[in-house]
């Protein structure tokens, strides 16, 4: 192996390690993030609250566009994951009410 791929291989190690970590970052953040969602549907169950509020939603979804075009995401794929997000966060909220 010549030197030039021993140091890619190197830096690749470590791209990826990083990327190791950061994925253990957003799924513990994920996790988190459901446990309150999930506070917030037992809640709402309790009180007989609507399981979705849209005016939130759209402020959120709008607020994370900013932050991604602020952070160099691309907003519409930070649309997308907030919606996929909301939409199980919803459907936890559902079987709360049932």
């Amino acid at each position: 192996m010549s030197d030039a791929t021993t140091r890619a291989a190197a830096l690749l190690k470590e791209h990826r390690d990083s990327i190791d970590r950061l994925d253990a970052v957003l799924i513990w953040t994920l996790a988190e993030r459901f446990a309150q969602t999930k506070a917030v549907g037992k809640l709402k169950a309790e009180h007989d609250l609507p399981p979705s509020d849209p005016a939130r939603e759209a402020r959120q979804i709008a607020r994370l566009e900013r932050l991604a075009e602020d952070s160099g995401l691309d907003p519409e794929f930070a649309k997308k994951f907030l919606n996929f997000v909301i939409s199980e966060v919803i459907r936890h909220h559902e079987q709360f009410q049932k």
